[in-house]
This record gives structure tokens, C-alpha cells and sequence, in this order.
């Protein structure tokens, strides 16, 4: 694998330059007030940390969100972050409404990726209620390496006002979080998205984190071929690499505003 880690100097500036992008985030919107959903993952734990440090604990406030698929352990593991951080939260089941967009709408009530991406939704729904209302912004948990490849709901996860970790590969993430201090239990922890019972993001991705990593640092973001890349990356094949290509370039929309025709001259 590529090593993509940090060196402890490296790991102090990107500390003090997401603090800083999180500051002057929030001044640009004129709040210094932030919304943050806790999944208990690392990804939200690490987003939590900075943004208490960036603005304040006590202008965080986070939101627990379980539905009917979520893992005891990662609701459990929210509420543990939110009491570590001394930050105000409240936790809202999604269940109840989730279940109204199945009686209305009963054929896709078996589409695990359909109710999956409902589930994403109402919790960006219910972010930008309360952010509508306290006057905050909502802050989101996106790394670079999911980014990359698409592995977010539009309009879920992806309904944000900004990506602190928008920059840091997977890797990196784990790493700048031990280094602020977050405890080695969910630094280590299997990563889930919680969109159905028993899914896990790198039995869904087909991959783990860091051989994604490393075609994303060499091929993706980097200048080696496909070739090149399966060569550099021990392990890995030529239809791997192109998997992940394939998943950068279906997924563009998703990182871009809905397109509109050019305007007529």
C-alpha cells in the first residue's frame, strides 16, 4: 500500500488549518453556531473534536439519528462523543419518518439502496431544521477518499454548508484523529454508514480503505496509468484500478450543482 501518513509537524497544520477553515467558515455565514450529525464513526467523531475546538463546545450541536438498521454500539458511541466533548445534543428516531415516505410511496419498500438513501435524507432534513432554526450551519463528515468515488447520498450525507475533512484521505483521517485525541476504540472502529442492517462500507465499496486510498493518491489524483498503478500497489489488479476509476468518473455529478443548459447568445 501507499503510505499516505503524516508526519507529526504535517498533522499539526492540517489540525490548525481545518480549525481555521471551520472559523472562517462559520464568520463567512455570520453564525458561530454549527449543526453536526454524530454517527459515532470516525468521520463525525474527528469532525466533532474540531469543530468543538474551532468554535466552542458549547456552540455545537449535535444530533444522534438511530433508525431501524442502526447498530446499538455506533448510537451508544455518538452519545459517548457528545458527553466526552461536553457538547448539548439531542437524539431524534428517523424510524417514524422514513416510514411515512414508505406508506406513501410502498414499491420501493424492499429497495434496501432506495430506503438506504431515505434514511441519509431525513437526517440532512432534520440538520438543516434545526440549523434553520438555531441560525447555524451544518457541518459535514466527507473525507476525500469517499468523495472521490461517490460514496455518499446526494442530497443525504452530501447536504452540507462544508467538508472540514474534505481533504484527508481515509488514512488520514484515522491518523489526525489519534493525534487530537480521540480514543483508540473509534479510531480502530469498522467503518459503517448504518443505510441497512449488517452493510459495511468496504463490503460495499469492494475494497478496503487503504488499497482505495492508494489508487486514488497514484492514479485518481496522481499521474500513473492504470498499469502503473496495479504495479505500484502491491496486490492490487489492473480491473481494480479501473473499478475505481470507473466510480470517480460515474459519481462527478454528485460533486458538482445540477447542471443547466448553456445559456443562449
Amino acid at each position: 500500500m501507499v503510505d499516505l501518513r503524516l508526519s507529526e509537524s504535517e498533522l499539526d497544520a492540517r489540525r490548525e488549518h481545518v480549525v481555521q477553515f471551520i472559523q472562517d467558515t462559520a464568520e463567512a455565514a455570520g453564525t458561530d453556531r454549527a449543526i453536526l450529525g454524530l454517527s459515532g464513526g470516525i468521520d463525525s467523531t474527528l469532525t466533532a473534536y474540531l469543530t468543538a475546538e474551532a468554535l466552542g463546545a458549547e456552540h455545537l450541536h449535535g444530533l444522534v439519528m438511530p433508525g431501524a438498521v442502526s447498530r446499538n454500539d455506533n448510537m451508544s458511541d455518538a452519545e459517548w462523543v457528545a458527553q466526552e466533548l461536553e457538547i448539548p445534543y439531542d437524539v431524534f428516531e428517523i424510524n417514524p419518518i422514513v416510514d411515512r415516505f414508505l406508506d406513501a410511496y410502498s414499491e420501493a419498500e424492499d429497495d434496501k439502496t432506495a430506503v438506504g438513501n431515505v434514511r441519509a435524507r431525513s437526517r440532512a432534513v432534520l440538520n438543516y431544521l434545526v440549523a434553520n432554526h438555531e441560525d447555524a450551519m451544518v457541518v459535514g463528515t466527507g473525507n476525500r477518499s469517499e468523495a472521490l468515488v461517490g460514496y455518499f447520498t446526494k442530497y443525504g450525507d452530501g447536504a452540507v454548508d462544508c467538508h472540514p475533512l474534505g481533504n484527508l484521505y481515509k488514512q488520514q483521517v484515522r491518523q489526525l484523529a489519534a493525534h487530537v485525541g480521540v480514543p483508540k476504540e473509534l479510531v480502530e472502529k469498522e467503518p459503517t454508514a448504518g443505510l441497512w442492517a449488517g452493510q459495511t462500507d468496504e463490503e460495499e465499496l469492494g475494497l478496503d480503505y487503504d488499497t482505495l486510498d492508494s489508487i486514488l493518491a497514484l492514479h485518481v489524483d496522481g499521474p500513473l496509468s492504470v498499469a502503473a498503478t496495479a504495479r505500484e500497489v502491491e496486490g492490487v489488479t489492473e480491473a481494480q484500478v479501473e473499478q475505481v476509476r470507473k466510480m470517480y468518473e460515474r459519481s462527478a455529478h454528485k460533486r458538482s450543482v445540477p447542471p443547466a443548459p448553456e445559456p443562449l447568445h
